[in-house]
């Protein structure tokens, strides 16, 4: 990696790094995403691929970086990206997104407005709105509704914290997705101040998630493994009533109220992200 980071680095400690999309994405070949994206502004790309590598580009206002790595999953691309980042604020970017013009100044601009937000939560154009259309404080559970192309933050609130995504949630893991809620949790208990913000930056397409194939045993059983590894049992026993309930339209046609619980409470029960964190830390 120490000759990635000579080629990826080159030229650009001297750049205005205001602002930095970090991407996550698989088997890129050139910069074609980033123009598709239409990133105007600086950009850091992990393209987990077959090949180590990087190179450095500009863009119509910034510079664009992308580091190739043999690596897989996308909470180790999502922290690869936090540990090279070198924006004053970073956003959270898919493969998948569409910037509008004025992303940047968006962005910035909350960050101008609200100086003790560490997180800020920002809105896309073609996704329900998740909050009020007003400024506001989370915590949660409201954090519970964040998708991880929402997130912005300081990067020296991460820096300052050790705050990273856990690697044993997300695409690539087998444990299902709640990456987002883990990390925006874990903000909260660092005291991190966590904002959102009305302001929207881009659409999302999503045409093929990597890891949800609908609500069958396999998802409500992954949630409750996650839930219970992230909120513990009392917290995910009333939240897995809470979601059975609040989300049954979405899976009526696959499973009913009592199949769907009952996954959820045999992966709380097995625990097997639980077993997975207690065998890396006796490991470290």
């Amino acid at each position: 990696m120490a000759q990635v980071s000579e080629l990826v680095f080159s030229g650009v400690e001297r750049m205005d790094r205001k602002l930095e999309v970090l991407i996550s994405c698989m088997d890129q070949t050139d910069d074609r995403l980033i123009q598709s994206s239409q990133i105007t502004g600086h950009a850091l790309m992990i393209d987990q691929c077959d090949q180590e590598g990087g190179w450095t580009r500009p863009t119509l206002h910034g510079t664009a970086r992308c580091i190739r790595t043999t690596q897989r999953g996308l909470t180790r691309s999502r922290n690869m990206a936090i540990a090279h980042a070198i924006g004053d604020v970073c956003l959270l970017c898919d493969d998948d997104e569409v910037f509008l013009p004025d992303y940047e100044e968006t962005i910035l601009g909350a960050y101008r407005q609200l100086p003790q937000a560490d997180v800020i939560i920002f809105k896309m154009a073609d996704r329900p709105a998740s909050f009020p259309d007003k400024i506001q404080r989370l915590r949660f559970p409201k954090t519970a509704k964040v998708s991880s192309w929402q997130i912005s933050f300081r990067r020296e609130s991460l820096l300052r914290t050790g705050v990273r995504f856990d690697e044993l949630l997300g695409a690539g893991t087998g444990n299902g997705a709640e990456e987002e809620l883990k990390f925006l949790l874990d903000c909260q208990r660092a005291g991190l101040q966590i904002y959102y913000f009305p302001g929207t930056i881009a659409r999302v397409a999503q045409t093929q998630s990597t890891w949800f194939r609908g609500y069958d045993r396999h998802f409500f059983y992954d949630r409750g493994a996650t839930t219970r590894y992230i909120l513990g049992w009392p917290l995910a026993a009333a939240y897995a009533l809470y979601y059975v309930l609040a989300k049954r339209a979405l899976y009526r046609n696959c499973l009913t109220p009592g199949q769907a619980l009952g996954a959820i409470f045999q992966g709380m029960a097995e625990n097997k992200i639980g077993k997975q964190a207690a065998g890396r830390e006796r490991t470290i």
